[in-house]
């Protein structure tokens, strides 16, 4: 946000009413700046040394914004899209911000943690591959794994179109007889297109459904329904930040 802005801009931006919502309340003279009754909406005000109160309360100044969303199957990873519903279709009006972004990229049929934010230099640190994120998966793959499998993901599979993929962890889960279908767990940290896919399809398997159950310090939560979001806590933000060795705003 610029040092200047607008005082109705100001208000819309840290969600506290709707542009025309603060023309009335500025109007009928409910916003105070630094202990003056506002006159007008266009008026500009420094969101990082000027006082604002509307109706007595505080208008706390919040640069970046956080979120962790679960996202549910055949909603697209993107901003916009001109054909498929967004992930950013799914925020209400309250909290949807022209800025936010997803944080990497989940595929159309792939569900779970996803953060959105702001912080442009935070989402490009934790989708650098120097910095090692973390990525637990939960998938459903045909037919059956081995541990020989399992080795050869805490190698470092050789994908088939000769992409060498870093150490990763692969745990064996339930096998499904009448499905012919095992669950895995698998832990990554990098994140390279159609990554789990093309792992579990070097084994001559296919994946059936694919979750991901965490990113960094993220976890989703069994009370996070699918299409579902929450703001994140300051520890979460923080631990981000840790992660993305990221010390400053």
């Amino acid at each position: 946000m610029s040092k200047g802005i607008r005082l109705d801009k100001y208000l819309k931006e840290m969600r506290v009413a709707t542009r025309s919502e603060a023309h009335m309340l500025i109007r009928d003279g409910h916003v105070e700046v630094n202990g003056n009754v506002a006159k007008q909406a266009r008026q500009s005000i420094d969101p990082n040394h000027d006082t604002v109160l509307v109706g007595g309360q505080r208008v706390v100044y919040q640069r970046y914004f956080y979120f962790l969303l679960n996202k549910p199957v055949a909603v697209v990873t993107a901003t916009t899209d001109k054909a498929a519903q967004t992930v950013m279709d799914l925020f209400n009006k309250a909290d949807y911000r022209d800025d936010l972004f997803p944080v990497g990229r989940l595929d159309k049929d792939t569900t779970g943690a996803l953060l959105i934010t702001n912080n442009g230099e935070l989402g490009h640190r934790l989708t650098n591959p120097k910095h090692h994120v973390t990525k637990v998966y939960q998938a459903i793959v045909t037919g059956t794994l081995t541990e020989d499998d399992v080795a050869q993901v805490a190698a470092g599979v050789m994908l088939k179109d000769g992409t060498v993929l870093k150490p990763a962890d692969m745990k064996l889960g339930a096998y499904d007889s009448v499905l012919d279908q095992t669950t895995i767990q698998l832990t990554l940290t990098e994140g390279k297109y159609h990554q789990v896919k093309r792992m579990i399809g070097s084994f001559g398997q296919r994946v059936v459904r694919l979750e991901r159950l965490s990113f960094g310090p993220l976890k989703l939560s069994t009370g996070l329904l699918p299409g579902h979001y929450r703001a994140l806590s300051e520890d979460e933000v923080n631990a981000l930040k840790a992660a993305a060795d990221l010390t400053q705003d």
